[in-house]
């Protein structure tokens, strides 16, 4: 059986993901933390892309205790695979994390035919608009916060129309939207 590509997006109401860092934080509440916690715990693998591999390498493995202690113990332990062109192999540090040696999608392809759970994008839009438009993606999960960003680029800018179908969908107490999609299926 083929392992799942996963996805995990936070955004905005007009639909804006850029730094969702800077917006989700009076938004994140304790269901979100569940779902979180729930979704890490079907994950073998993650996908980064370069600049996610930066500001995490050099902000996770120093995170040991607090509420985000956590996906910490999960990032830092969890197999990570770094796409890039302007990485080297040299630059890779982080442990458990390799730089991608194949064509992206290729390699994807490949990681998923091997035994395990999941495979996640972890916090590259770049990666995830790519696999989309191959139609690897085996599920996305949309997690739009309550508030309006005004700019920065929009979740799947300039992908063609990939129709989806809904698996499930809950809102949180703080207002936060929870939808995840699949890709449709021809029957429907």
């Amino acid at each position: 059986m083929t392992r799942k590509l996963v996805t995990t997006l936070f955004y905005s109401v007009d639909g804006r993901a850029t730094r969702p860092d800077t917006f989700q934080f009076d938004a994140f509440d304790q269901e979100l933390a569940q779902l979180m916690t729930e979704s890490i715990g079907r994950i073998d693998d993650a996908i980064l892309g370069r600049n996610s591999y930066n500001e995490w390498s050099a902000y996770w493995p120093a995170v040991t205790e607090g509420p985000d202690a956590g996906f910490a113990d999960f990032i830092n332990s969890t197999p990570k695979h770094v796409a890039s062109t302007s990485l080297q192999t040299q630059d890779i540090t982080w442990s458990n994390a390799r730089l991608i040696d194949d064509e992206l999608i290729t390699y994807i392809r490949n990681l998923k035919e091997q035994p395990g759970r999941d495979i996640a994008i972890q916090g590259s839009l770049s990666i995830v608009r790519q696999c989309v438009e191959a139609g690897i993606v085996d599920e996305i999960t949309l997690i739009m916060h309550p508030v309006i960003v005004g700019t920065g680029p929009t979740l799947f800018e300039g992908l063609p129309l990939t129709r989806l179908q809904l698996i499930s969908a809950s809102t949180t107490s703080k207002g936060n939207v929870v939808a995840t999609y699949g890709p449709r299926s021809e029957a429907v």
